[in-house]
């Protein structure tokens, strides 16, 4: 039997992730077709917005500009698939479109992790420590805070990923819309121990560290504006944004962790729907909430639309 496994393995899958939903097919286009879009729209504004204002090229706004340039890129690798299953069937993919869809999703999920802990560092020098704001987060000494979990998510992910490309495959049904890390690994003959192990490594060490070190940042500044009284209300009102957002992006990633690993009576289709909120959800609703919540970036916005209203056509 160890014999035909090693001279057996698929190459090619098929995308089986919504096979139970088939009488929603049309439904769920038109759900994700309107959150692909919504997404494409709001951070392609708030990029551009960033960009046009010289006034909004301080760190924070350029924080929340890589957090737009990140919310853009991750629907794109697997939102257009998806939408072609549900209007053509075309749900195959080889296994090195697979890996490379595995690395691109789970290494655009560690950026916006590590771009919230970069945003909490940002108040937190802002808030509590402001004679060394400048000091700590000018743009050369921000790449060197940054560049060390970015290389830590890479090597990370990228150990998970060659690790699922060397497993022999009994079968060619992923039950999932996108290649994701556990459902692909599940469908392995072998041994995936060490492929279980290194994937809860990894996520130990990128969103698990990152929270906990996120958590510690927002508990010094609460501490710190509770001591100031009133002085630094207005610089909190960022940071409820920034809870805003992580609260939402660990209650769904939360979710798509442990139902691979735990039994549950969730239907696969369920699942599978929890999996795309987690990528999907709050690259719709980052803009919407930094473009509302955020003075600067509303007004810059409003000024934008106010200049072109006037414009000659």
């Amino acid at each position: 039997m160890q014999d035909l496994v090693s001279n057996f393995s698929f190459t090619d899958f098929k995308l089986n992730g919504f096979h139970t939903l088939e009488e929603w097919r049309h439904v769920l286009f038109v759900v994700y077709f309107l959150m692909f879009l919504l997404s494409v729209i709001g951070n392609s504004t708030i990029l551009y917005v960033i960009i046009s204002f010289r006034a909004l090229h301080s760190p924070m706004f350029v924080l929340i500009g890589l957090m737009a340039f990140v919310d853009l890129c991750s629907p794109f690798f697997f939102v257009p698939q998806l939408l072609l299953i549900f209007l053509f069937d075309f749900n195959s993919i080889s296994l090195a479109g697979c890996l490379i869809q595995m690395f691109c999703i789970h290494y655009s999920g560690s950026c916006q992790s590590t771009l919230l802990l970069c945003m909490a560092l940002d108040r937190y020098f802002a808030i509590c420590r402001p004679l060394l704001y400048h000091k700590y987060m000018e743009f050369s000494n921000f790449l060197k805070i940054a560049i060390v979990p970015l290389l830590r998510n890479g090597v990370l992910i990228s150990a998970v990923v060659c690790l699922a490309g060397r497993l022999p495959y009994c079968s060619n049904l992923i039950d999932h819309c996108f290649c994701e890390h556990m459902a692909l690994v599940q469908l392995a003959c072998g041994d995936t121990s060490i492929n279980n192990l290194v994937g809860l490594l990894t996520a130990f060490l990128v969103p698990t560290v990152d929270f906990v070190l996120i958590a510690l940042s927002y508990l010094i500044i609460f501490i710190s504006v509770l001591k100031s009284g009133k002085a630094h209300l207005k610089a909190l009102n960022t940071c409820t944004t920034h809870i805003i957002v992580i609260t939402f992006t660990l209650i769904f990633a939360l979710f798509s962790f442990m139902l691979y690993r735990i039994r549950n009576n969730i239907s696969p289709g369920s699942r599978v729907f929890l999996s795309t909120m987690y990528l999907l959800f709050p690259s719709c609703c980052n803009p919407i909430i930094y473009g509302l919540r955020t003075k600067e970036i509303r007004h810059n916005f409003l000024k934008l639309i106010k200049h072109k209203n006037v414009l000659p056509l």
